[in-house]
């Protein structure tokens, strides 16, 4: 209490303070987005931290203040060691922030506010497509580093453990299958304006081809040093033929089935100046026959005694209906076969919820909102709440410039949850368009191998850090891995 009145006497007694309250155990992207929206309302930002013998509470009260602190919508933060109805008469905010999972429960606080005429507002902060992160990353400035040395140690990671996780890839037999993705990067001369209307105008001087969506997958995976087989669906053209060649010269073993009803899908991106200027698309989205779907589930089944991991890669262009999943979800199941499963959605509709009981998924937030159908919960809320939907074991949830958020069972089975966040491990990415694809195969190969979720999205992430520092989608290998993080240790 004694806090909360100095903070009140700090400010001025007709200052306009917006007070929020938590245990901020770990500053991730959902804590950020409700300081924005608390500070937004216009006043100075005051944060209550909870002591740390209260329920949930995993780290010292003095990092958490320091890490809160440091934020920059907080003007003051302290540590409560009073009830909140209590700090709340100390204080006298002129309006409390709590999440929007708050709404329809019981909150102390009301009746405290209604005493000094003060206001409760429910939000979680508005979702973003952030291009640059709002939280600094966890890098010792002493160091040219990419690794998150808070994170490291909140989990006990050491780099040598690292090294013999991707050392272990080469022990795995993968089984990759979605929608394959032609990728043309055409680079450009910029020539100007048009004169007759404002339309850029660029002369096309140099393409690269290269192989992308579950294909990429595929791919990193091989060249990772897993024995990977590749089942997709491409059109019957001279495309699919060349394309076919370019995996088997990455030693993927490739299986394509070649659909009459749809060209093998090609997307065009125009580059000029390193940026990109326009995608064109050319596909077909309908899905597949019976008759085709039955040939890949017989495929896959033949192949199930070979194989440690099936990862489903979902564009959502037709190569993976619902029941065709089902089938093969079930008898990879009861073969004791991890499954990982990534359903991306951009200028496309998928539904990451079809990969019901999944080893491991790793959604964006617009994909994991979809999937349940909530918009407004906080992001520790949203992950919860696709554990139940999903019934999976692990999720990594994507978040652009602002890393990943990993939401994990304290125990195996148990329904209580801790969270942590790693962030964007490239702060100059070239090429965004693989990052997923990398994060998704090498978490899935990680899991599969037994480590934890924390271990497993770490890698993830460094090896999304990896690819976006390169133009196009080129196989990541363990030697790129390798490279990267034998310079942590010299």
């Amino acid at each position: 209490m004694f806090e909360a009145a100095r903070i009140r006497k700090l400010l001025g007694q007709d200052a306009r303070i917006i007070f929020v309250s938590g245990n901020f155990n770990v500053l991730h992207p959902g804590h950020v987005r409700v300081l924005r929206f608390a500070q937004e309302l216009g006043g100075y930002l005051v944060v209550g931290l909870h002591p740390d013998n209260a329920p949930g509470v995993d780290a010292p009260v003095m990092e958490r203040m320091e890490a809160v602190s440091s934020n920059r919508y907080v003007t003051s933060a302290f540590a409560m060691d009073e009830r909140i109805e209590d700090v709340i008469r100390s204080l006298k905010p002129t309006i409390v922030v709590k999440g929007r999972e708050h709404e329809n429960l019981q909150n102390p606080e009301e009746s405290v506010l209604k005493e000094i005429g003060a206001k409760l507002v429910f939000s979680s902060g508005e979702m973003l497509r952030p291009t640059v992160s709002e939280i600094g990353h966890e890098i010792d400035p002493r160091k040219r580093s990419i690794l998150p040395y808070g994170f490291l140690k909140r989990h006990n990671i050491k780099l040598p453990q690292l090294l013999s996780v991707i050392k272990r890839f080469g022990d795995l037999r993968v089984m990759v299958i979605g929608d394959l993705i032609v990728d043309d990067y055409v680079e450009c001369d910029p020539v100007g304006m048009s004169q007759e209307d404002p339309t850029l105008v660029v002369t096309p001087r140099e393409t690269k081809r290269f192989v992308g969506g579950a294909g990429i997958v595929a791919a990193h995976g091989q060249s990772l040093g897993a024995q990977v087989t590749f089942i997709s669906v491409t059109g019957h053209d001279e495309l699919s033929d060349s394309i076919m060649k370019k995996l088997e010269g990455y030693g993927v073993t490739t299986i394509l089935f070649k659909d009459n009803t749809r060209p093998t899908t090609l997307k065009q991106r125009l580059r000029a100046s390193g940026k990109t200027l326009l995608r064109v698309s050319h596909l077909r989205q309908h899905t597949i026959s019976k008759e085709l779907a039955d040939k890949i589930f017989d495929t896959v089944q033949s192949g199930l005694s070979k194989t440690d991991l099936i990862l489903f890669s979902d564009f959502s262009y037709g190569c993976l209906p619902h029941n065709l999943v089902s089938k093969i979800m079930q008898v990879a199941r009861q073969a004791g076969i991890t499954i990982g499963a990534d359903s991306q959605v951009s200028s496309q509709i998928g539904d990451i919820s079809k990969f019901k009981k999944a080893s491991i998924i790793t959604p964006t937030e617009l994909e994991a909102r979809l999937a349940v159908n909530k918009e407004a919960e906080n992001l520790s809320v949203l992950s919860e709440e696709l554990f139940k939907k999903m019934e999976c074991e692990n999720v990594i949830l994507t978040l652009g410039a602002d890393g990943v958020l990993i939401r994990a069972r304290t125990n195996s089975g148990s329904e209580k949850f801790s969270t942590d966040r790693i962030p964007a491990l490239n702060s100059e990415p070239k090429d965004v368009a693989g990052a997923g694809d990398s994060l998704f195969c090498v978490a899935s190969l990680a899991v599969t191998l037994g480590e934890s979720l924390w271990t497993a999205a770490l890698l993830g992430s460094i090896a999304a850090a990896s690819q976006v520092g390169r133009v196009g989608n080129i196989p990541l290998t363990a030697e790129d891995m390798k490279q990267l993080l034998e310079k942590q240790v010299q």
